[in-house]
């Protein structure tokens, strides 16, 4: 398998990375933006803006919208902070966010997890398959769907 290979960001790292990654783009790294992205990194599983809402609202003592959330979850998307993971509807905080590239979320149907691995031999099969068809790829998504080890 030909694997990806990077730094992963934790903790105060994590959130350094990537208010650099935001500010690279161009974007602001505001109260509310660094206190969702906090959560988001928080999480142990793949997290709905409802449930990082829910989160920043107990948190901050105050009611914030889940639409608010889906906003900036957007942007952490496109300027690579965050992942979507789309058949669950959720997110995931990219520990990378220094390094753009394709991934594969490996989702438990048991408990949820969604494990983020990479292998550019893959992606890129994928990128090629659809240049082939006549088709632009913009953003390869590559879920699998099954059991995780501490579930089987």
């Amino acid at each position: 398998m030909s694997q990806h290979h990077h730094h992963e960001h934790q903790g105060v790292a994590l959130a350094d990375a990537a208010k650099a990654a935001l500010e690279r783009s161009g974007e602001q790294w505001t109260a509310m933006r660094a206190s969702i992205f906090d959560v988001l990194s928080g999480f142990e599983k793949p997290a709905s803006a409802y449930d990082i809402a829910e989160a920043v609202s107990t948190a901050q003592g105050r009611r914030v919208a889940a639409n608010s959330v889906y906003r900036i979850l957007d942007l952490f998307v496109n300027a690579n902070l965050a992942r979507r993971v789309e058949s669950v509807n959720a997110y995931v905080a990219n520990k990378h966010p220094d390094c753009l590239h394709d991934c594969i979320f490996l989702v438990c149907d048991a408990c949820g997890q969604a494990t983020h691995i990479d292998d550019d031999h893959v992606t890129d099969g994928v990128r090629s398959a659809a240049i082939k068809a006549g088709f632009a790829p913009q953003r390869p998504v590559i879920e699998v769907h099954g059991r995780c080890a501490d579930c089987d």
